[in-house]
């Protein structure tokens, strides 16, 4: 009887387990990244690392982490409008193999309609789609006392089978020992950002 019960106990675990694996191999996946593949991680502030020093942004993390070239295109201030006049000009320069994009918390900042930011966004990754460059989706959380990430972010995903980064960046949003002030991460932020995209490219088949 304690043997069955043991064995029963390990059947279980084995069904778990393979259950966890079935769910962690799931959804999209990326192709992988070339050890001279280029990303180019395109954003506002939180991309260009406002808040820190030159070097401690998330993007040069992962180029650390990644040992891949990450191209810095972030722009502090800007919306989803903006960035969609900015985004054809970098990737006709950089021609990357991947791009990050991160966009959207100055249009909840200034209380623009989700719906606008969400089309801004479709129309990103439409024309990163029209270059045949992949795209790692980072969503933003919106303006509210208890910050969640916008919605938007999982449809277009789901709409557009991205790989996305969900919840990471408002968890790090919501722990002051990770913020350079309320909206801005602070070195320790970006850094685990970083690992965290770092971590989802190599789930993801990337790295």
């Amino acid at each position: 009887m304690h043997l069955s019960l043991i064995y029963r106990q390990f059947t279980q675990l084995a069904i778990i387990f393979s259950l966890l694996c079935l769910q962690a191999c799931s959804g999209p996946k990326l192709e992988p990244l070339a050890a001279d593949a280029e990303i180019l991680a395109f954003g506002d502030s939180l991309t260009y690392g406002k808040g820190v020093n030159s070097g401690e942004d998330y993007p040069a993390v992962l180029a650390e982490l990644s040992e891949r070239y990450v191209i810095n295109a972030g722009v502090s201030g800007e919306t989803t409008a903006q960035g969609l006049i900015r985004l054809g000009t970098q990737l006709m320069e950089h021609s990357p193999d991947l791009l990050i994009l991160l966009e959207g918390g100055n249009d909840f900042l200034r209380s623009t309609p989700p719906e606008v930011a969400k089309a801004n966004l479709a129309k990103m990754i439409e024309l990163a789609n029209s270059y045949s460059i992949p795209v790692l989706l980072i969503a933003v959380p919106e303006k509210s006392i208890f910050l969640s990430p916008s919605d938007i972010y999982e449809e277009l995903a789901e709409t557009y089978k991205l790989v996305l980064l969900n919840h990471e960046l408002t968890e790090l949003l919501k722990s002051p020992q990770m913020k350079s002030d309320t909206i801005h991460l602070n070195q320790a932020g970006y850094r685990a950002l970083a690992e965290a995209i770092h971590l989802k490219l190599i789930e993801t088949g990337a790295l």
